[in-house]
């Protein structure tokens, strides 16, 4: 398994799934397994929620069904609920789980999660995605 564990917000997800994107090396280091992809329940719901609306409900039954069952991806079900994004409530699933996961990063775009660079309990380190691309592609050097 690889050392590295991410939980990777539903916007990260939707802009690293088309291959002309400027984040497709992203989706694509997923498939070669080079980390670790830390879901839970409510997240895999939002994540086919959303790129069902995005893009189409087979598009997101297909990347819901290839998460489930690869094997560089950890179902997480968080015993506790930190409550740490209060502007955008909804983004502390991402937070819950990167906890209870023990994760490397949370990837985001979303400003929202910026407060966290300011909390020193639970400490999670937040990347943008530019930052976690930059990051996949000095290991290949």
């Amino acid at each position: 398994m690889p050392s590295k564990k991410i939980v990777l917000d539903t916007n990260g997800l939707i802009s690293s799934l088309s291959r002309r994107g400027q984040f497709y090396p992203i989706w694509r280091s997923f498939q070669q397994r080079r980390y670790t992809l830390c879901i839970s329940n409510e997240i895999l719901d939002e994540y086919i929620e959303i790129i069902s609306q995005k893009m189409t409900p087979e598009i997101a039954e297909n990347v819901a069904d290839l998460l489930l069952k690869s094997k560089n991806v950890e179902l997480i079900y968080p015993q506790f609920r930190w409550g740490l994004i209060t502007a955008d409530p909804d983004d502390n699933k991402f937070v819950d789980c990167a906890f209870a996961a023990g994760a490397t990063y949370i990837v985001s775009d979303d400003s929202h999660f910026s407060i966290l660079r300011d909390i020193t309990f639970p400490q999670l380190m937040v990347l943008r995605l530019k930052e976690f691309l930059e990051t996949l592609q000095k290991e290949d050097k």
